[in-house]
């Protein structure tokens, strides 16, 4: 019987598998950390108090990115080229989603829209990156090579989850409730079909390294098929939806130290 356990300890065991799946999460993390340094570098001068935040955002980001690094290489493992279909940032970005590259590379400052449309995006996909972490964390925090890094990332997550909820109501107050509802709902249609299109990639790759029989692969995409339906018919709400966080000023502290590995 498939189980979410037995997947990914399969795909952590064989070599080639981890490292594709570490190269992805690590090019993922690095786009991260680089949109978020320019967005702190841009942020308009009514919003500046936000800076701070969106800098821990980055370095959290990156930090995560070294991580999955860190891991290949105590394998003895290089990065390999993440495929293109794969690639869950620029699908988004080519969806219309979030801020566009081209935007964030030059110097002109984004507007207060600008950064409800960033929040939103953060919102929606750190929801995912949570629970892909809270998952993953679930099936291998006993794992002497990769619990303790898997652990600090799903803490990382978490907060930029709450921190994402609690600006956004922020914002919210200060009279943009309508178009951060808006954005919310647009990221979080579009993020549930990026992340069907994404999730069935990597598993065809992996299927093709672990020489996955049909009946197994047909299963698994089946069962990204059947998530995307749930999340079609009123599932993606959950992603849209905004609460006061019990962690409160998330990113207000210092960032902590990737683990040693």
């Amino acid at each position: 019987m498939l189980s979410s356990r037995s997947l990914f300890r399969e795909i952590l065991d064989n070599d080639r598998s981890f490292q594709l799946f570490c190269s992805i999460a690590a090019s993922g993390e690095a786009q991260g950390g680089w949109e978020n340094a320019r967005i702190a570098a841009l942020v308009p001068e009514s919003m500046r108090e936000l800076a701070p935040k969106i800098t821990r955002h980055g370095t959290d980001e990156d930090k995560h990115g070294r991580i999955f690094n860190a891991l290949l290489k105590k394998r003895g493992l290089e990065p390999v080229e993440v495929p293109l279909e794969t690639d869950y940032t620029m699908l988004l970005e080519r969806r219309g989603i979030g801020l566009m590259h081209e935007r964030l590379r030059g110097d002109e400052p984004l507007t207060e829209e600008d950064v409800v449309v960033y929040l939103a995006h953060s919102r929606v996909t750190e929801e995912r990156a949570a629970a892909q972490m809270a998952m993953l964390l679930n099936c291998c925090a006993d794992d002497p090579e990769i619990g303790k890094a898997i652990r600090m990332i799903s803490q990382d997550e978490d907060n930029h989850l709450a921190y994402c909820h609690e600006e956004l109501l922020r914002l919210a107050a200060k009279g943009h409730a309508r178009s951060i509802r808006h954005h919310l709902r647009e990221s979080a249609l579009a993020e549930i079909v990026v992340h069907r299109q994404v999730s069935l990639a990597v598993m065809a790759h992996m299927g093709q390294i672990l020489r996955w029989p049909a009946p197994k692969s047909a299963a698994l995409a089946a069962g990204i098929h059947g998530m995307y339906a749930y999340e079609r018919l009123g599932g993606w709400r959950r992603n849209a939806n905004l609460a006061m966080p019990e962690i409160r000023d998330a990113l207000g502290g210092h960032a902590s130290v990737a683990p040693a590995l």
